[in-house]
């Protein structure tokens, strides 16, 4: 069953990428339906860290002060402990104070967030339990989507569609996109771990013989990440949820307390980690961003941020002209290479860490780990950590929003919304 009449855009998947690029587009005053397969946004261990660049994003839309109601703790700085000592790597206060830390909120409150500001504007639809399945074509040209919803198959046409369906993304693949996996050594497991409350967030990073252990402070429990060798996820369930227990608790002591709360395997979810990218974004009627151009490693919790680049960038080049009534697809190339130099150097900045500190300390045993000459460095010398901070708040060419100029937007009005929210 198709739907009626041709969106200007639609948007599969209610990712940040997707949502975000939601919300701008249709800020432009472009009809927008943006396809998200689940019933809501309430999935455990996605990322959850929203970085510098994302708040100075939420501020430049004035948008900042309402997203930062929402629940959320402050992370300043970044460390990590190695043995037994805690060592300072990374420093966010050189930023300005209203974006100088890494918002920890969970991504669920973030999605529904964006979800609430796009549908102020009448021109704005979400559809949930929409999963796609397939493209519509013109000839060459992409000229819509394929989806099912509650049971039903449907179809919708669209002058442009954004594919932002993650890292198995089902459209990247139907239009025939090559993917280029550069590798990653590890692979992870997540879990919960309860906590007592603290006045001040103690996420952090442990680093021990032959593992790594994440604990990201959500408050009342650690949102825990687990890193071991690729491959290895079935040997480490082999040896049993007891002896899973006993090395958390081993290789993270303040987690030894309450580790009973892991209580079979089923307490713990497996990501397999990938750092890949599309040697192409694009063809005609289609633009890929997000997770589905280029799954990011979990080494500095960035890949929402990437992600909000992308679509930032994508209405920045797309919108104005598309509210004007021009063709899209001579500037689909165009968000491409604004955006493949940055994803190429942060993505070899990750590929950097993983060689270089993480698979050789995976690779250790039960040596002692000593602390890398760099980690050294930065705690000595507390002005050097502002080169991590930089790197992991803002990273290469972050994205600054710009109002698009279509038939329904004024220069002069100093409004950067082109459409008046509705009052609903």
């Amino acid at each position: 069953m198709g739907e009626g009449k041709e969106r200007d855009l639609v948007i599969v998947g209610g990712g940040p990428a997707g949502m975000v690029a939601g919300l701008l587009f249709t800020r432009a005053g472009l009809p927008v339906t943006v396809l998200e397969k689940h019933g809501d946004f309430l999935r455990d261990f996605r990322g959850d860290t929203v970085h510098p660049s994302t708040l100075r994003i939420f501020h430049e839309l004035g948008l900042l002060d309402r997203l930062l109601q929402r629940p959320h703790d402050k992370v300043p700085a970044i460390g990590a402990r190695i043995g037994d000592r805690h060592y300072e790597i990374a420093d966010l206060g050189f930023a300005d104070p209203r974006w100088a830390f890494v918002a920890m909120m969970p991504q669920w409150e973030f999605l529904d967030f964006v979800a609430s500001e796009a549908r102020r504007y009448p021109h704005f639809r979400l559809v949930m339990n929409a999963e796609a399945t397939g493209l519509l074509h013109e000839g060459e040209r992409v000229s819509g989507v394929r989806y099912r919803h509650v049971g039903e198959e449907r179809s919708i046409a669209a002058r442009l569609v954004i594919a932002s369906d993650g890292r198995r993304s089902v459209l990247r693949g139907e239009a025939g996109l090559k993917v280029e996996d550069l590798g990653a050594p590890m692979d992870v497991f997540w879990f919960r771990v309860p906590k007592a409350r603290t006045a001040e967030n103690e996420t952090i990073g442990v680093f021990a013989p032959g593992r790594i252990i994440a604990l990201i402070d959500r408050g009342d429990y650690w949102q825990c990440a687990f890193v071991f060798a690729k491959g290895e996820a079935e040997k480490v369930r082999a040896r049993g949820i007891a002896a899973f227990r006993a090395e958390v608790a081993e290789r993270a002591p303040m987690l030894a307390g309450d580790i009973d709360a892991i209580a079979t395997f089923d307490d713990v979810k497996l990501l397999a980690v990938s750092l890949d990218r599309l040697e192409t974004w694009h063809r005609p009627g289609l633009l890929v961003i997000g997770d589905a151009a280029h799954a990011m490693s979990p080494v500095g919790g960035i890949g929402i941020n990437v992600a909000v680049q992308d679509a930032v960038a994508a209405a920045n080049v797309l919108a104005g002209p598309m509210a004007r009534g021009e063709d899209p697809d001579p500037l689909l190339r165009k968000v491409e290479k604004r955006r493949l130099s940055a994803v190429r150097l942060t993505q070899a900045a990750q590929k950097a860490v993983q060689q270089r500190i993480i698979a050789p300390l995976l690779a250790m045993g039960d040596a002692p780990v000593r602390p890398p000459l760099a980690i050294r460095l930065l705690d000595r010398f507390p002005r050097l950590r502002r080169i991590p901070g930089r790197m992991i708040g803002f990273g290469y060419r972050p994205e600054h929003v710009r109002s698009p100029v279509g038939p329904r937007h004024s220069r002069e009005s100093g409004n950067p919304a082109t459409v008046p929210p509705s009052r609903e």
